[in-house]
C-alpha cells in the first residue's frame, strides 16, 4: 500500500480489487460503504475518452449479486418488479425496477434467466452496493416461496467499449471466443478461463457495447491483470463511470431515482412491457397505470447547457425568466465527449417540453440551458450484425 495515497476510513469495505486499485495509483474514496477508485493517474477525462476509444475496466465488485431460484419464481418476482421476466427465455437478461406497494423506485436492478438446469427458474439479479442489503431483505421477506442465494463470494468487473469484444476474444480463445462476439446485447453465457468459469452478460451503463463478468473473489485479480495487459484497456474510476452514464442519458439510484419517483415520471416505460402494462399484478400497479393514462406530475428531461460552467445535482431548475422554479437537477456535470455541461433533472410535466429554454441556479449564478432529447451521446450497443 502506497503512503503516498489519501486515508480511507478503515471502516468501509473493499473489494477484491482493492490492492490492485492501489498499486495502479487510483484516488481512494467512500462509495456505498466500500473504498473505490474515483479515478486514476491518467484523469477522468483521459479515462472517459478511451473507453468511448477503445475499452474501459471498472470494478463493480461492490454491487449486490444473488440467485433467486424456486418453482415459479419468474412469475413470483414479477409481484415485485414490472419488468418482463416469466416470459425471459434463458441466458437472456433484463432491466426493471424493484417497486414499493406506491410503485415508487426501491432499487434497479438485473435479471438474467439462467440457462443451467431444463427444470429448474433460476435467476441472476445484480443489484446497487447502497441498496443491496435492504433489496436482499425485502424479496426474502415477499418472496418465501423462493430461495434467494447471496453470491458475497464473487467479483464484478465491467468492461465497456467499441474494443471490448476484440479484448475479450483475446482472453477467451477457440469457439467460446467465437461464441461471445456474437452474443446479442442483453444475453448472457458462462465461458471457461484459466480453470474458473466466467458468466458473462453483453450489457453496460456507458451506452457502449461492453461486458459484465462475474467471477470467484480469488480470481478477480489475476483475471483484471491480464484484461489491463491489453494494450487497449485502461482502469475506469467513479468519475468516469459518472460522467459516461450522464451522457449516455441513463438513470444512477439514488440520484436520478429513487423512492421517491416512480418509473413513468423517470422515462423508464419502456421497461415496462405491453403485458404488463394491461395485466399489471405488480407493485404499486394502480399508481403506474394512472400514471401512464393520464401522465406523470412531472418528467425527467435532458439539458444542454450554454458556456463553460456546470449544474451539480441539487441546482434548481427555472422558467426563463428566472421567475419560477419548476424543477430540479439530479445529476449534472462536463461531458467529455461533447465537451460542454450537460444535466438531467425532473421539472413539472407542462414544463417539459423539448427545446424548451430554462435557467438553473449554480454557484449564485443563473445559467441558461436547453431541454434536449436523450441520450446525449447516441448509444452504440451491439444489436447483432
Amino acid at each position: 500500500m502506497s503512503h503516498s495515497q489519501p486515508a480511507v476510513a478503515c471502516e468501509l469495505a473493499r473489494t477484491p480489487l482493492y490492492d490492485l486499485h492501489r498499486d495502479l495509483g487510483a484516488r481512494m474514496v467512500g462509495f456505498a460503504g466500500y473504498a473505490m477508485p474515483v479515478q486514476y493517474p491518467a484523469g477522468i477525462i483521459s479515462e472517459h475518452l478511451l473507453t468511448r476509444a477503445r475499452a474501459g475496466l471498472f470494478d463493480v465488485s461492490h454491487m449486490g449479486q444473488a440467485i433467486l431460484e424456486g418453482p415459479g419464481a419468474g412469475k413470483l418476482l414479477e409481484r415485485l418488479v414490472p419488468g418482463d421476466i416469466a416470459t425471459l427465455s434463458r441466458g437472456r437478461m433484463r432491466y426493471t425496477q424493484l417497486l414499493d406497494d406506491h410503485g415508487h423506485i426501491l432499487d434497479d436492478l438485473m435479471v438474467t434467466r439462467l440457462a443451467d438446469g431444463e427444470d429448474r427458474e433460476r435467476f441472476f439479479l445484480v443489484v446497487n452496493a447502497a441498496t443491496k442489503a435492504a433489496d436482499f431483505a425485502f424479496l426474502t421477506s415477499r418472496l418465501p416461496g423462493c430461495r434467494l442465494t447471496i453470491l458475497d463470494d464473487r467479483a464484478l468487473l465491467a468492461l465497456q467499449g467499441p474494443r471490448a469484444v476484440d479484448v475479450l476474444r483475446r482472453q477467451v480463445s477457440g469457439p467460446a471466443g467465437l461464441e461471445l462476439a456474437k452474443m446479442p446485447f442483453m444475453s448472457s453465457k458462462s465461458v471457461e478461463w484459466g480453470g474458473i468459469v466466467l458468466e458473462i452478460s453483453r450489457c453496460g451503463y456507458t451506452g457502449e457495447d461492453g461486458f459484465e463478468i462475474s467471477l470467484p473473489a480469488s480470481a478477480a485479480t489475476a483475471f483484471a491483470k491480464a484484461l489491463l495487459a491489453d494494450p487497449e484497456v485502461c482502469p475506469i474510476g467513479l468519475g468516469a463511470r459518472d460522467s459516461l452514464r450522464l451522457e449516455a442519458g441513463l438513470c444512477l439510484y439514488g440520484h436520478d431515482i429513487d423512492e421517491t419517483t416512480d418509473p413513468v415520471e423517470a422515462g423508464l416505460l419502456w421497461s415496462i412491457s405491453k403485458r404488463r402494462r394491461e395485466e399489471g399484478g405488480f407493485s404499486g400497479y394502480e399508481t403506474i397505470k394512472r400514471a401512464i393514462a393520464e401522465g406523470p406530475r412531472r418528467k425527467r428531461i435532458g439539458l444542454m447547457l450554454e458556456g463553460k460552467a456546470p449544474a451539480r445535482e441539487g441546482s434548481e431548475i427555472l422558467s426563463l425568466d428566472g421567475g419560477q422554479m419548476i424543477g430540479r437537477v439530479t445529476s449534472g456535470g462536463f461531458a467529455p465527449t461533447l465537451e460542454r455541461p450537460i444535466a438531467m433533472g425532473y421539472v413539472d410535466a407542462a414544463y417539459a417540453s423539448l427545446g424548451t429554454e430554462v435557467r438553473l441556479t449554480a454557484r449564485g449564478k443563473l445559467l441558461s440551458a436547453t431541454q434536449t432529447l436523450m441520450p446525449f451521446v447516441p448509444h452504440r450497443y451491439f444489436r447483432g450484425s
